[in-house]
């Protein structure tokens, strides 16, 4: 399937764009930035210089994809979802450095979720619409707050899983490692 340019979109000759992805109006990829075959980037998107998106993956209108960043496959990003890659903002800092962050396959982040440099999107992982993510999220947690804090766990298809881990609409219980604390309760 053939890549699907907008003719308002502003895609850098030195990014690479996999096959059958669609990137629409205003968007900005920027040079050295690489997305994944058959992914959607939404309206308005930012993807700064040599982000990496996997295959398969959603971005949605206005998000903001800063440097450093790497994203896995089947991954979803929401509307004015941001990403950002500086500990120590100033305008001008003179020993600025890039921070990485990741987003493992299969995890979603929620419209309006701002995610701070340096952690990791763990995978199958979901991060709810609003939440400031300022701590490593472990797979199949579900984040939600401000900061954001675990309130509960999630299925590879994005729906709640019980006490037991267990899926009602996959019927599958999921192995999603060591599991912290949920937040809920005293600490």
């Amino acid at each position: 399937m053939p890549t699907r340019i907008h003719p308002t979109a502003e895609v850098s000759p030195e990014a690479r764009i996999g096959d059958g992805t669609s990137i629409w109006h205003w968007v900005q990829v920027r040079e050295g930035a690489r997305i994944g075959r058959d992914c959607v980037i939404g309206k308005d998107v930012y993807v700064d210089t040599d982000v990496v998106l996997g295959d398969r993956c959603k971005v949605q209108n206005f998000a903001t994809l800063y440097k450093g960043l790497t994203i896995g496959d089947r991954v979803f990003i929401g509307p004015h979802a941001c990403f950002t890659n500086d500990v120590y903002p100033r305008a001008v800092s003179p020993d600025w450095e890039i921070v990485p962050t990741k987003v493992e396959d299969g995890a979603s982040v929620g419209a309006n979720a701002t995610v701070l440099p340096g952690l990791t999107i763990g995978r199958n992982a979901m991060v709810a619409g609003g939440a400031v993510v300022t701590k490593d999220v472990p797979p199949h947690a579900l984040v939600a707050g401000v900061p954001a804090k675990i309130v509960g766990w999630v299925c590879d298809c994005g729906r709640p899983l019980d006490r037991r881990m267990y899926c009602a609409h996959c019927k599958k219980t999921v192995d999603a490692g060591p599991k912290p604390r949920t937040g809920r309760g005293r600490s």
